[in-house]
């Protein structure tokens, strides 16, 4: 599961880029050592947001082999590397590259083939390939949010969610947390077509990607049903989002931290016996994500797992089980 494209190397020092293009920073080791790695930065609560890390396996027949980058938008300085070297148990070499001024965000996820994810057809503008017979197609923009469809994660979201909509599911009020691109929301417009759906992300950049997502692949915005709302808040912390609450299905593809911080909030915002779907956390991590969502009454309906990744569909207990685990056993009838 590749997650970047291969970059150019730089060219000779005279004709480096400026200061200010980015640079790369990427170090080679096994699964087992990246995947710690990767944890270690979502645990470190002074990390630099502004240097941007991902891992993913070499190539499909080396499951093993796994490479980590680093994006800056600067030369990195001697505590930039410290900080990398801090998330690994014994620090592999690190192989520092400048170059050429872009969006590297962007440029990693272009050309990336269609994706096929339970009811639906992904594709970037550049990878359009028309319709796909019985398949609803986006097609959303390599950008800097994250969520066009071709990480394992978003992926196996798309098929849950096809899932529990085959399975019988029904969904009149809907939110996808920490959406992105918006396609997870938009696909829950198009499995629950009458449902309320309200998209949230922390990061100002997403609100105007998803609104053109929305245009681009004909999803209506509003505020009735059959219609997307889109707000930019921290977790579920937004009057929005607790007003049109509570939600009988709720969509969370972030981390696994985050995920284990909003566990009380989520147990809140769904309704008893409504539904929860998440993903963003590797399979290591998911005992002690299911852990503390059960603490908030939620209870697993199915899990899969994509490689490394675990998406997980919960559901919160029921109103009168809810009532009678609160209830002495000599009081019960």
């Amino acid at each position: 599961m590749a997650l970047a494209m291969t970059l150019p190397t730089p060219g000779p020092a005279d004709s480096a880029p400026p200061a200010d293009s980015a640079w790369k920073v990427t170090a080679y080791g096994s699964r087992s050592a990246i995947q710690a790695a990767l944890i270690a930065h979502e645990d470190a609560e002074d990390w630099d947001p502004e240097i941007v890390l991902s891992g993913f396996e070499i190539a499909d027949d080396r499951p093993e082999d796994w490479v980590i980058e680093a994006w800056l938008d600067h030369e990195p300085t001697a505590d930039d590397l410290a900080a990398l070297a801090a998330l690994f148990e014994s620090p592999p070499p690190f192989v520092v590259e400048a170059l050429p001024d872009a969006d590297w965000v962007t440029e990693s996820q272009k050309g990336l083939p269609p994706i096929r994810a339970g009811r639906f057809l992904v594709v970037t503008p550049e990878a359009d390939t028309g319709d796909a017979p019985g398949l609803r197609r986006f097609v959303i923009p390599a950008s800097r949010a994250f969520g066009t469809g071709h990480h394992a994660t978003t992926a196996g979201c798309l098929e849950m969610l096809t899932r529990m909509r085959e399975s019988g599911v029904l969904v009149r009020n809907a939110a996808d947390i920490g959406t992105g691109t918006g396609l997870l929301a938009f696909a829950a417009l198009e499995l629950w077509p009458r449902a309320h759906v309200i998209a949230s992300d922390i990061d100002h950049v997403c609100a105007p990607l998803v609104l053109d997502n929305a245009e681009a692949n004909g999803v209506t915005l509003g505020a009735g049903p059959g219609t997307l709302t889109m707000v930019v808040a921290a977790g579920m912390d937004d009057a929005l989002l607790a007003a049109r609450g509570p939600y009988d299905l709720l969509i969370a593809n972030i981390l696994a931290g985050p995920l284990v911080e909003l566990a009380p909030d989520f147990g809140r915002a769904v309704v008893p016996g409504g539904h929860l779907v998440l993903s963003g956390l590797l399979a290591t991590q998911e005992a002690e994500v299911r852990a503390a969502m059960f603490r908030s009454g939620m209870r697993l309906a199915a899990r899969a797992q994509y490689g490394d990744w675990s998406v997980l569909w919960l559901r919160k207990r029921p109103l009168h089980a809810l009532r009678t685990s609160l209830t002495p056993r000599w009081a019960r009838v």
